[in-house]
């Protein structure tokens, strides 16, 4: 920022095995969001590595990390990112697009996910149509599109009342039973709490890393 440096992270050590269940937590500017993208692959630490499924990130191309991402990892958003113009199936659709695939087998796909999230009747309709949970399940339905093994989630109930931000966790509870892996980020005691794993930054470093 300017000539002052800031680290967003500082030297952390962590390790997440397939199919865990882990909720990341800690206090604005504890690097929550951070270590949820350089996980995501969005961003590349500036120094260490990252070694995702035995490769390390850190010595990728930008084409190949954004092929890894479409493949390996499902992103859920506090704010849903949907194109406004676009409906539910489209929205869906459209990792699916930069993949590759055909027409008819993306329909396919995406009608198949909007159904498992309970949109089955809804895919048709576009982001301002739909509520919030609505959406919220539009997203995870694109981040469930290309069958990834990962789903990093931040703040995934953040703009949502507490009844639907249940529903909402209770949909990642059940893709973490299908062996899933599920990271999520957020500030809220009770919905970390519906991970077997906590971990809790604080100024760029792991302050505690516990199993709930």
């Amino acid at each position: 920022m300017g000539k002052t440096e800031v680290n967003a992270l500082r030297g952390i050590d962590l390790t997440i095995k397939e199919s865990e269940y882990i909720s990341i937590m800690g206090p604005s500017g504890s690097g929550k969001s951070t270590i949820l993208n350089v996980l995501g692959m969005l961003d590349v630490p500036t120094s260490g590595n990252y070694i995702f499924r035995g490769t390390n990130v850190s010595e990728l191309s930008d084409a190949r990390l954004a092929e890894a991402r479409n493949r390996e990892v499902g992103f859920v958003f506090q704010t849903f990112n949907l194109l406004p113009r676009a409906t539910a199936l489209g929205n869906v659709e459209l990792p699916l697009i930069y993949a590759g695939v055909s027409r008819k087998d993306r329909r396919n796909r995406a009608i198949e996910v909007l159904e498992q999230v309970g949109l089955g009747d809804r895919m048709n309709h576009r982001p301002n149509e739909l509520s919030g949970g609505q959406r919220q399940r539009v997203a995870i339905a694109r981040a469930l599109v290309t069958k990834p093994g990962i789903i990093l989630a931040d703040e995934p109930t953040g703009n949502l009342d507490s009844t639907t931000g249940q529903e909402i966790m209770s949909l990642l509870d059940e893709l973490s039973d299908k062996k899933h892996t599920v990271i999520l980020v957020t500030h809220e005691r009770s919905i970390a709490d519906h991970a077997w794993r906590r971990v809790e930054l604080l100024d760029g470093n792991i302050f505690s890393d516990t199993e709930v």
